[in-house]
């Protein structure tokens, strides 16, 4: 069945990449001029133009600018409240933060207020407003305009609380009326604490459950989230196709339902298939950047927002975007070009040369090892797994099948140690443990038939396990597998709490949204 003529034809939909996704819609959408306001053709924000004198962020949707688009809201700031606060580390964790936010409409000389006591934010930081258009389609949806803003807080103290509010001419968080919507964070310390906590899921989405995920995690007071893509399924077609569905305002109800934790714990996002966009920029990323600050970390975080590494304490952890590689969605297949993997190889060198960091944790989307739907993604196994065990990363965490799935330490392939729950690996002689983490929120998927569930308090007999990995033709091969350890088919997120010293470790374990226990075991070095 085709897509109606405003969206993309499902039989070109089916070999097109993103860059040609966005030129057809553009092409389209420009042809059908009553499917488009005015306002976003003037202002060039489908085509990648600038808007006024600002700087524009080259992604086509979103343009960046110090002061309101020429769709400025008449309604008095005082009348516009602020909400979807996240936050990011910068490229140091210790001394910057980045804070972002939403509002309904625009607003004039948006602002962050911070200091060391909630009535003393004497500090102002001038914030950046990216502007995003997505253009109606006749019958299926309305235009929606949507604004992003951005303050990047540099020169802070290690391992200091800082309380901060968020606003704009006419809403003061400092004035008593929106004193109660400050809040605070903390910078990471200056040398690596004893103990801290990290927690991470992918495919997380808008609904009970995950927010559910949310407010357990919370309690587990980690130091930051690591989101493995897969943000909030604005589309919900995961490869370019059936545009006509895409739903912006989802992005709405996703920062409104992640606040109440991402306001005080940095959510580090990176880039999934469902986050691929194609409306925004030919890579389908101008939608990310116009909503995540990330560290910019070496490589061009202008076009691949989702690559960059920070150290935290004694972890280095990489973030990587795997469309970049996958065998499975080919949609963004190649396009660094091998750059990616080039800064991969250096940065992995850099944290493994630096005596501060015991442990090296790595997190993208698709899977490098798992048994449940999408299974196994030959790309990236191909691309990324030998530097994985050349600079003996120490786990590495993935989403995009909506379970919680472990191996075994994997060596070359094959299982180099069993690791069973309670167990202890060393990567240096035992592998590397691959975690899938994608059961964030978004609606479960299963194992192969007739294979058991495994967990803490249910184990199963050992067995082998029928699977597939995808091939570069876009092709599945069939490979019987022994490394899959741990199968649960539920809610829930990792958390991980490293400690440091003599004997440093990850102490690794998987919760279920309710709390309960499904999984653990640890990573030492020299073990």
């Amino acid at each position: 069945m085709e897509t109606p003529d405003f969206g993309i034809p499902r039989r070109l939909a089916d070999r097109m990449s993103m860059a040609e996704q966005y030129e057809y819609l553009r092409t389209r959408l420009s042809r059908r001029r009553t499917l488009v306001t005015a306002g976003a053709v003037a202002s060039g924000l489908l085509t990648g133009c600038g808007s006024g004198s600002g700087s524009g962020s080259g992604q086509g949707g979103a343009t960046a600018t110090g002061s309101p688009s020429p769709s400025t809201s008449k309604a008095p700031g005082s009348f516009i409240t602020p909400f979807g606060r996240h936050l990011a580390f910068g490229a140091d964790p210790k001394t910057q933060m980045r804070i972002s936010w939403q509002v309904p409409l625009a607003v004039k000389k948006p602002y962050v207020r911070v200091g060391l006591r909630p009535d003393d934010l004497g500090r102002k930081v001038e914030a950046e407003l990216r502007d995003l258009h997505t253009p109606g389609l006749k019958g299926v949806r309305p235009a929606v305009e949507q604004y992003y803003l951005h303050a990047a807080l540099d020169g802070l103290r290690p391992g200091t609380t800082y309380y901060y509010g968020v606003g704009h001419e006419g809403f003061d968080p400092a004035s008593p009326k929106h004193r109660s919507t400050v809040t605070t964070f903390r910078t990471a310390p200056a040398s690596p604490p004893e103990r801290f906590v990290f927690t991470a899921f992918g495919d997380q989405g808008v609904g009970e459950e995950a927010a559910l995920n949310d407010r357990t995690l919370l309690r587990r007071n980690p130091a930051f989230h690591l989101h493995a893509g897969d943000i909030c399924y604005a589309d919900p077609t995961g490869k370019g196709k059936e545009s006509d569905v895409f739903d912006a305002g989802q992005w709405d109800r996703f920062l409104k339902q992640t606040e109440p934790v991402a306001r005080s714990v940095p959510w580090m996002v990176t880039t999934g298939n469902h986050d691929m966009e194609a409306w925004y920029s030919p890579d389908g990323y101008g939608g990310q950047l116009a909503r995540f600050s990330l560290p910019d970390s070496g490589f061009d975080a202008r076009t691949a927002p989702g690559v960059y590494a920070f150290t935290y304490g004694n972890v280095g952890v990489v973030a990587l975007d795997a469309n970049d590689v996958s065998y499975e969605i080919p949609a963004n297949f190649g396009y660094t070009q091998g750059r990616q993997t080039k800064w991969l190889e250096k940065k992995l060198g850099e944290l493994r040369a630096d005596a501060s960091v015991d442990f090296v944790v790595v997190f993208f989307h698709h899977c490098a090892y798992s048994t449940s739907t999408h299974a196994s993604d030959g790309g990236v196994r191909a691309e990324w797994l030998p530097l994985f065990a050349q600079h003996e990363v120490d786990l590495v965490i993935n989403g995009h099948n909506h379970v919680y799935e472990r191996t075994d330490a994997v060596k070359n392939g094959e299982v180099g140690r069993p690791v069973p729950v309670g167990g202890t690996t060393d990567p240096r002689r035992d592998g590397i443990v691959y975690v899938t983490a994608g059961g964030g929120g978004k609606e479960l998927y299963g194992f192969p038939d007739g294979v058991k569930e495994s967990y803490e308090g249910n184990i199963a007999d050992r067995e082998s396990v029928a699977t597939f990995r995808w091939t570069k033709s876009q092709d599945t091969k069939a490979e019987s597998v022994q490394w899959s350890r741990v199968r649960y088919r539920g809610f829930s997120f990792l958390s991980v709490e490293a400690v440091s010293g003599a004997a440093p470790r990850l102490k690794v374990s998987a919760l279920a949204s309710s709390g309960e226990r499904i999984d653990h075991f640890e990573v030492r070095r020299g073990a």
